[in-house]
Protein backbone atom coordinates (compact mmCIF):
# COMPACT_ATOMS: atom_id res chain seq x y z
CA UNK A 1 0.00 0.00 0.00
CA UNK A 2 2.82 2.40 0.91
CA UNK A 3 4.59 1.63 -2.37
CA UNK A 4 1.37 2.24 -4.32
CA UNK A 5 0.93 5.65 -2.67
CA UNK A 6 4.57 6.46 -3.46
CA UNK A 7 4.08 5.55 -7.13
CA UNK A 8 0.87 7.58 -7.19
CA UNK A 9 2.68 10.65 -5.80
CA UNK A 10 5.52 10.24 -8.27
CA UNK A 11 3.00 9.95 -11.09
CA UNK A 12 1.36 13.21 -9.97
CA UNK A 13 4.70 15.03 -10.10
CA UNK A 14 5.55 13.55 -13.49
CA UNK A 15 2.08 14.36 -14.80
CA UNK A 16 2.47 18.01 -13.85
CA UNK A 17 5.87 18.20 -15.56
CA UNK A 18 4.48 16.42 -18.61
CA UNK A 19 1.60 18.88 -18.83
CA UNK A 20 3.90 21.90 -18.59
CA UNK A 21 6.26 20.69 -21.31
CA UNK A 22 3.78 18.77 -23.48
CA UNK A 23 5.65 15.46 -23.29
CA UNK A 24 3.42 13.26 -21.13
CA UNK A 25 6.03 12.94 -18.36
CA UNK A 26 7.96 10.06 -19.94
CA UNK A 27 11.24 11.90 -20.39
CA UNK A 28 11.72 12.38 -16.66
CA UNK A 29 9.94 9.14 -15.68
CA UNK A 30 12.56 7.01 -17.47
CA UNK A 31 15.61 8.30 -15.55
CA UNK A 32 13.54 8.42 -12.34
CA UNK A 33 12.61 4.74 -12.66
CA UNK A 34 16.21 3.86 -13.45
CA UNK A 35 17.73 5.85 -10.58
CA UNK A 36 15.06 5.36 -7.88
CA UNK A 37 13.93 1.79 -8.60
CA UNK A 38 16.90 0.27 -10.43
CA UNK A 39 15.02 -0.69 -13.60
CA UNK A 40 17.13 -1.36 -16.68
CA UNK A 41 16.69 0.97 -19.65
CA UNK A 42 14.15 -1.08 -21.63
CA UNK A 43 12.05 -1.88 -18.55
CA UNK A 44 12.13 1.77 -17.43
CA UNK A 45 11.01 2.93 -20.87
CA UNK A 46 8.22 0.35 -21.11
CA UNK A 47 6.95 1.07 -17.60
CA UNK A 48 7.02 4.83 -18.17
CA UNK A 49 4.87 4.35 -21.26
CA UNK A 50 2.02 2.97 -19.13
CA UNK A 51 1.80 6.44 -17.62
CA UNK A 52 2.67 8.34 -20.78
CA UNK A 53 -0.08 6.98 -23.05
CA UNK A 54 -3.12 8.19 -21.02
CA UNK A 55 -1.27 11.36 -20.00
CA UNK A 56 -0.54 12.27 -23.62
CA UNK A 57 -4.16 11.71 -24.63
CA UNK A 58 -5.51 13.87 -21.81
CA UNK A 59 -2.88 16.58 -22.32
CA UNK A 60 -3.64 16.60 -26.06
CA UNK A 61 -7.31 17.25 -25.33
CA UNK A 62 -6.49 20.01 -22.83
CA UNK A 63 -4.11 21.73 -25.25
CA UNK A 64 -6.73 21.49 -28.00
CA UNK A 65 -9.33 23.10 -25.72
CA UNK A 66 -7.05 26.05 -24.98
CA UNK A 67 -5.35 26.43 -28.36
CA UNK A 68 -7.03 24.60 -31.26
CA UNK A 69 -4.76 22.03 -32.92
CA UNK A 70 -5.12 22.03 -36.70
CA UNK A 71 -5.97 18.57 -38.09
CA UNK A 72 -4.16 19.33 -41.38
CA UNK A 73 -0.94 19.70 -39.38
CA UNK A 74 -1.54 17.01 -36.77
CA UNK A 75 -2.52 14.25 -39.22
CA UNK A 76 0.75 13.92 -41.21
CA UNK A 77 2.73 14.20 -37.98
CA UNK A 78 0.76 11.48 -36.20
CA UNK A 79 0.50 9.02 -39.12
CA UNK A 80 4.21 9.08 -39.96
CA UNK A 81 5.13 8.99 -36.29
CA UNK A 82 2.92 5.92 -35.74
CA UNK A 83 4.60 3.89 -38.50
CA UNK A 84 8.18 4.78 -37.64
CA UNK A 85 7.66 4.45 -33.86
CA UNK A 86 6.76 0.82 -34.46
CA UNK A 87 10.07 0.21 -36.24
CA UNK A 88 11.96 2.12 -33.55
CA UNK A 89 10.38 0.15 -30.69
CA UNK A 90 11.14 -3.22 -32.36
CA UNK A 91 14.75 -2.06 -32.72
CA UNK A 92 14.90 -0.93 -29.08
CA UNK A 93 13.77 -4.17 -27.40
CA UNK A 94 16.63 -6.08 -29.00
CA UNK A 95 19.43 -3.72 -27.92
CA UNK A 96 21.78 -4.02 -24.95
CA UNK A 97 20.35 -2.14 -21.92
CA UNK A 98 23.61 -0.33 -21.06
CA UNK A 99 24.14 0.78 -24.65
CA UNK A 100 20.56 2.04 -24.70
CA UNK A 101 21.19 4.14 -21.60
CA UNK A 102 24.39 5.62 -23.02
CA UNK A 103 22.55 6.42 -26.24
CA UNK A 104 19.71 8.05 -24.35
CA UNK A 105 22.10 10.29 -22.38
CA UNK A 106 23.85 11.37 -25.59
CA UNK A 107 20.45 12.03 -27.15
CA UNK A 108 19.39 14.25 -24.22
CA UNK A 109 22.70 16.16 -24.12
CA UNK A 110 22.49 16.87 -27.86
CA UNK A 111 18.90 17.98 -27.53
CA UNK A 112 19.56 20.27 -24.57
CA UNK A 113 22.62 21.78 -26.32
CA UNK A 114 20.52 22.53 -29.39
CA UNK A 115 17.80 24.12 -27.26
CA UNK A 116 20.35 26.24 -25.39
CA UNK A 117 21.94 27.42 -28.64
CA UNK A 118 18.54 28.41 -30.01
CA UNK A 119 18.00 30.78 -27.10
CA UNK A 120 20.90 32.92 -28.37
CA UNK A 121 20.03 32.76 -32.06
CA UNK A 122 18.25 35.58 -33.82
CA UNK A 123 14.94 34.47 -35.26
CA UNK A 124 11.62 35.84 -36.42
CA UNK A 125 8.90 36.27 -33.77
CA UNK A 126 7.07 32.97 -33.11
CA UNK A 127 3.67 32.50 -34.70
CA UNK A 128 0.66 30.22 -34.45
CA UNK A 129 1.11 29.50 -38.20
CA UNK A 130 3.66 27.00 -39.50
CA UNK A 131 6.27 28.09 -42.08
CA UNK A 132 6.17 24.65 -43.72
CA UNK A 133 3.51 21.99 -44.09
CA UNK A 134 3.46 18.70 -46.02
CA UNK A 135 5.83 16.94 -46.81
CA UNK A 136 8.10 18.43 -44.13
CA UNK A 137 5.64 17.59 -41.36
CA UNK A 138 5.78 13.99 -42.55
CA UNK A 139 9.57 14.02 -42.38
CA UNK A 140 9.46 15.42 -38.86
CA UNK A 141 6.87 12.81 -37.82
CA UNK A 142 9.05 10.01 -39.22
CA UNK A 143 12.23 11.13 -37.44
CA UNK A 144 10.49 11.94 -34.15
CA UNK A 145 8.54 8.66 -34.28
CA UNK A 146 11.71 6.63 -34.75
CA UNK A 147 13.44 8.38 -31.84
CA UNK A 148 10.32 8.05 -29.72
CA UNK A 149 10.02 4.33 -30.40
CA UNK A 150 13.71 3.79 -29.75
CA UNK A 151 13.89 5.76 -26.49
CA UNK A 152 10.28 5.46 -25.30
CA UNK A 153 9.57 9.21 -25.11
CA UNK A 154 6.91 9.46 -27.81
CA UNK A 155 8.86 11.77 -30.09
CA UNK A 156 7.35 14.94 -28.58
CA UNK A 157 10.65 15.97 -27.04
CA UNK A 158 12.23 15.87 -30.51
CA UNK A 159 9.37 17.56 -32.33
CA UNK A 160 8.86 20.50 -29.96
CA UNK A 161 12.24 22.26 -30.49
CA UNK A 162 12.11 21.58 -34.24
CA UNK A 163 8.63 23.10 -34.51
CA UNK A 164 9.65 26.23 -32.59
CA UNK A 165 12.93 26.75 -34.46
CA UNK A 166 12.48 25.54 -38.06
CA UNK A 167 8.70 25.80 -38.32
CA UNK A 168 8.53 29.09 -36.37
CA UNK A 169 5.67 28.24 -33.98
CA UNK A 170 5.19 29.41 -30.42
CA UNK A 171 6.20 27.01 -27.65
CA UNK A 172 2.57 26.28 -26.73
CA UNK A 173 1.54 25.52 -30.33
CA UNK A 174 4.61 23.31 -30.76
CA UNK A 175 3.80 21.38 -27.60
CA UNK A 176 0.22 20.80 -28.70
CA UNK A 177 1.27 19.49 -32.13
CA UNK A 178 3.96 17.35 -30.50
CA UNK A 179 1.31 15.71 -28.34
CA UNK A 180 -0.70 14.92 -31.49
CA UNK A 181 2.43 13.30 -32.89
CA UNK A 182 3.11 11.42 -29.66
CA UNK A 183 -0.37 9.96 -29.09
CA UNK A 184 -0.29 7.14 -31.69
CA UNK A 185 3.46 6.53 -31.43
CA UNK A 186 3.41 6.03 -27.66
CA UNK A 187 0.53 3.57 -27.98
CA UNK A 188 2.23 1.36 -30.55
CA UNK A 189 5.49 1.56 -28.60
CA UNK A 190 3.77 0.46 -25.37
CA UNK A 191 2.18 -2.51 -27.17
CA UNK A 192 5.59 -3.56 -28.54
CA UNK A 193 7.31 -3.27 -25.15
CA UNK A 194 4.43 -5.12 -23.48
CA UNK A 195 4.61 -8.03 -25.94
CA UNK A 196 8.34 -8.31 -25.18
CA UNK A 197 7.68 -8.26 -21.40
CA UNK A 198 9.52 -4.98 -20.90
CA UNK A 199 6.78 -3.39 -18.75
CA UNK A 200 6.30 -3.45 -14.96
CA UNK A 201 2.53 -2.94 -14.71
CA UNK A 202 2.50 -2.83 -10.90
CA UNK A 203 4.58 0.36 -11.03
CA UNK A 204 3.18 1.76 -14.27
CA UNK A 205 -0.53 1.72 -13.41
CA UNK A 206 -0.36 3.84 -10.21
CA UNK A 207 2.02 6.20 -12.03
CA UNK A 208 -0.65 6.57 -14.71
CA UNK A 209 -3.38 7.33 -12.16
CA UNK A 210 -1.24 9.98 -10.47
CA UNK A 211 -0.38 11.54 -13.82
CA UNK A 212 -4.00 11.75 -14.91
CA UNK A 213 -4.90 13.56 -11.70
CA UNK A 214 -2.31 16.29 -12.22
CA UNK A 215 -1.57 16.76 -15.91
CA UNK A 216 -4.43 19.22 -16.51
CA UNK A 217 -2.90 21.56 -13.94
CA UNK A 218 0.43 21.34 -15.78
CA UNK A 219 -1.23 22.29 -19.09
CA UNK A 220 -2.90 25.26 -17.40
CA UNK A 221 0.47 26.36 -16.01
CA UNK A 222 2.14 26.07 -19.44
CA UNK A 223 -0.37 28.51 -20.94
CA UNK A 224 0.18 30.96 -18.08
CA UNK A 225 4.00 31.09 -18.36
CA UNK A 226 5.81 33.64 -20.58
CA UNK A 227 7.17 32.22 -23.86
CA UNK A 228 10.88 32.75 -23.05
CA UNK A 229 10.54 31.34 -19.54
CA UNK A 230 8.80 28.22 -20.82
CA UNK A 231 11.56 27.63 -23.38
CA UNK A 232 14.26 28.16 -20.73
CA UNK A 233 12.58 25.73 -18.34
CA UNK A 234 12.29 23.14 -21.12
CA UNK A 235 16.02 23.42 -21.79
CA UNK A 236 16.91 23.09 -18.11
CA UNK A 237 14.57 20.14 -17.81
CA UNK A 238 16.44 18.25 -20.55
CA UNK A 239 19.78 18.86 -18.79
CA UNK A 240 18.44 17.55 -15.45
CA UNK A 241 17.16 14.37 -17.11
CA UNK A 242 20.53 13.79 -18.81
CA UNK A 243 22.42 14.25 -15.53
CA UNK A 244 20.09 11.86 -13.69
CA UNK A 245 20.72 9.12 -16.24
CA UNK A 246 24.46 9.81 -16.47
CA UNK A 247 24.77 9.14 -12.73
CA UNK A 248 23.61 5.57 -13.37
CA UNK A 249 26.21 4.79 -16.06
Amino acid sequence: MIEWVMYLGLGAVLGTVGGVFGIGGGLIAIPALGVLFGLDQQLAQGTALVMVVPNVLLALWRYHQRNRIELRHALPLSLCSFVFAWFGSIWAVGLDAHSMRVGFVVFLVALSTWNLARMFMRSAPPSSELRYSWPWLGVLGSVAGTMGGLFGVGGAVVATPVLTSLFGTTQVVAQGLSLALAAPSTLVTLVTYGLHRSVDWQIGLPLAVGGLLSISWGVKLAHALPEKLLRSLFCGFLVVCAVMLALEL
